[in-house]
């Protein structure tokens, strides 16, 4: 999903005949395999456009026509979750696989957090999942129905598509995920699944520095260094 000022994503992920035949041409080998396997292979990219900003329900359902009618993932980008060779997301597939249910991932937060987040009512937990009973989007502390908070990272059944276009949008006239799912989990169960991994809120200031600080210490080339100067400051 992309947007009017966001064509710089479509750009990075497409072939760059120009970079590509330069490095060719200079024998900068490692330089060129690096260009040429950011996208790998196997894999495509579509892309479709939000017109409007009208809110992540609106989004999701903008990709309805490249989904069509089975069950699909979503990433919400500023949510960066390290967790080495096993995404949320490929957590969350397994559970679906494993239940046939739509899955969304949570994490606890502070108390005076949880009006930024959706927030799960999810009373019986067993073991890292547990069903929904309830979702509510940036609640107020005090009418919060607990500290779980939806993180980025969802699988959803296409059913959520005919939902979404019948959600009406909220006061800031968004169409809010959240209603969608609300609205399917009254006829399907919705589990919450608390996800393996470090999250990075990169939509905050703080977040974003501190994805940057700690994906530098751990580069492959570059990572020593910029730790040793990090300490020496």
């Amino acid at each position: 999903m992309t947007g009017r000022t966001k064509g710089a994503i479509a750009d990075y992920f497409d072939k760059a005949y120009e970079l590509e035949t330069e490095l060719a041409e200079r024998a900068k080998d490692e330089l060129l395999a690096l260009v040429q396997g950011v996208l790998p292979a196997d894999v495509q990219c579509l892309y479709v456009r939000q017109s409007e900003a009208l809110g992540l329900g609106h989004a999701v359902l903008c990709a309805r026509p490249l989904v069509k009618d089975t069950h699909f993932g979503v990433i919400l980008p500023d949510d960066l979750i390290d967790n080495g060779q096993d995404p949320v997301l490929a957590q969350l597939a397994r559970h679906h696989a494993a239940t046939g249910h739509s899955v969304i991932s949570v994490a606890e937060v502070a108390a005076d957090r949880v009006s930024s987040y959706g927030v799960v009512d999810a009373p019986s937990f067993s073991g890292q999942f547990g069903r929904l009973r309830g979702i509510v989007e940036k609640p107020e502390p005090e009418h919060a129905p607990s500290n779980l908070a939806v993180v980025g990272r969802y699988v959803l059944s296409a059913e959520i598509f005919e939902i979404l276009a019948h959600t009406p949008p909220d006061h800031r006239g968004e169409i809010q995920i959240t209603d969608a799912i609300a609205t399917l989990l009254k006829d399907r169960p919705v589990d919450a699944f608390r996800f393996a991994g470090r999250q990075y809120d990169c939509g905050s200031k703080l977040g974003f520095l501190q994805a940057t600080v700690d994906y530098g210490c751990r580069h492959p080339e570059l990572g020593a260094d910029f730790a040793a100067w990090l300490k020496s400051r």
